[in-house]
């Protein structure tokens, strides 16, 4: 080796280094080599995983109050007494009497009608005796009738015979005729008192229903709140003259006030997706929405208000000119419940946005709107390997979407839009924040 190496020794310095240098370029391994494995796209996944949903429809109207009074004069008069309280605004409770019209023509009527009572019972009375009466005088005349008969047998068997004159036969004939008409005459009398009772007692009738009538006006002289309610309108004064059929005062029920929700047609079918076989209509209109379907309500001038409200009915026809479905919906204690100026009162005519939630919907699929490209979803399908996958949903609310068929639970849904969105793709998924 030394030898081998000597007569480099011998060379200057620097070419001793090159000399080196190539010796060990010569020598050297060659460089590793790796193979050509393109980078995957990085992406946002999400691990879908099942959940529960509850669809959601809104719709807007205007609160009305569920119970309103209009008080329409049914009698003439004038008005001799008008409460305080009745004035556009105020609170009137219930059994208030608010305005009273004069009752004296009806006390009157009243008195007449008593009066003729009396008279007709008087002659009830009269009747009854006259009909004892004429019914002994005639038992009395068919006796002397008897007696008149027996005497003209007699002498006619007397005149047969020649033991009598002729003119005493026509006598005892006269005086038998004459008795025989007392007993007719009583009899035609005692016929007449049927009919005379009869007569009596339609008489009775009618003035009984003219003094129920008369006493029935005169309980509506006086004009009471059915129930507690806010004052809308006054239409009689004091000292004025009333007629029959003029509006005299009306005011809303406070109790409860409801809202006519106009709500689209598909928001609304919305609210029947979790149902798994077709409703019975009939059994659905019959005991009513409100066992499926939860509501709410805020007014539109204070959205952070929240009021419970109950589903009472769906009106049987489209709005005509919005083709939306009218839900009507009710909250009780507008006005208790309420604290102003934190919490207003349910007016009629605020304008309120209703919330109708449906059935929860057990097991469901839900993804973000944002991540669906038209009816497919892109996933991170094995090897994380680009998947596009058609979609069918369910319905569509607040950002969401309710899967019915294409995707399932343990599927991974790419979050981020991809162009050009190439089947097989390499991706490189991030697991998304929840």
């Amino acid at each position: 080796m030394l030898r081998r190496l000597a007569p480099l020794l011998a060379l200057p310095p620097a070419a001793l280094g090159a000399a080196t240098a190539l010796w060990m370029v010569a020598n050297a391994p060659g460089p590793a080599q790796v193979p050509d494995v393109a980078p995957g796209l990085a992406v946002r996944v999400a691990t879908l995983v099942p959940g529960s949903v509850s669809p959601v429809a809104r719709g807007w109207g205007n609160v009305r109050a569920a119970e309103t009074w209009v008080a329409v004069s049914e009698v003439r008069g004038q008005v001799i007494r008008r409460h305080p309280d009745l004035a556009a605004g105020r609170v009137v409770s219930t059994g208030t009497t608010v305005l009273e019209i004069d009752p004296a023509d009806y006390d009157l009527a009243i008195a007449q009608a008593e009066a003729d009572l009396e008279a007709l019972a008087a002659e009830a009375a009269q009747i009854a005796a006259e009909a004892g009466n004429t019914a002994r005088v005639l038992a009395l005349e068919e006796a002397r009738l008897a007696i008149a008969e027996s005497d003209l047998a007699r002498i006619r068997d007397l005149v047969a015979q020649g033991a009598s004159p002729r003119t005493r036969a026509d006598e005892a004939e006269r005086a038998a005729l004459a008795a025989r008409r007392t007993v007719v005459e009583l009899q035609n009398v005692l016929a007449l008192i049927p009919s005379r009772e009869a007569r009596n007692a339609a008489q009775l009738a009618r003035t009984e229903a003219a003094l129920a009538r008369a006493r029935r006006d005169r309980a509506h002289t006086a004009i009471v709140a059915p129930f507690d309610l806010r004052v809308t309108q006054v239409g009689a004064e004091r000292f004025q003259y009333v007629n029959v059929g003029q509006v005299l005062a009306g005011g809303d029920g406070l109790a409860a006030v409801e809202v006519v929700a106009h709500v689209p047609l598909a928001a609304f079918q919305r609210l029947l997706t979790p149902f798994d076989v077709p409703l019975d209509l009939l059994t659905v209109m019959r005991e009513g929405p409100e066992r499926m379907v939860a509501a709410e309500l805020r007014p539109v001038a204070a959205p952070e208000q929240v009021w419970p409200a109950r589903v009472l009915r769906v009106e049987g026809t489209l709005d005509p000119r919005a083709r939306t479905v009218q839900v009507v919906v009710g909250v009780a204690n507008p006005y208790t419940a309420a604290a102003p100026p934190l919490r207003l009162p349910l007016v009629p005519n605020m304008q309120v946005e209703v919330t109708l939630t449906g059935p929860a919907r057990d097991g469901a699929v839900v993804v973000p709107e944002s991540a669906l490209h038209g009816r497919h979803a892109y996933l991170a399908g094995p090897g994380d390997r680009l998947e596009l996958r058609e979609v069918v949903s369910a319905f569509r609310q607040d950002g969401v979407v309710v899967v019915a068929e294409g995707l399932a639970p343990g599927d991974r849904l790419v979050l981020d839009d991809i162009a050009p969105a190439i089947p097989g793709t390499r991706l490189q998924p991030v697991e998304a924040a929840p």
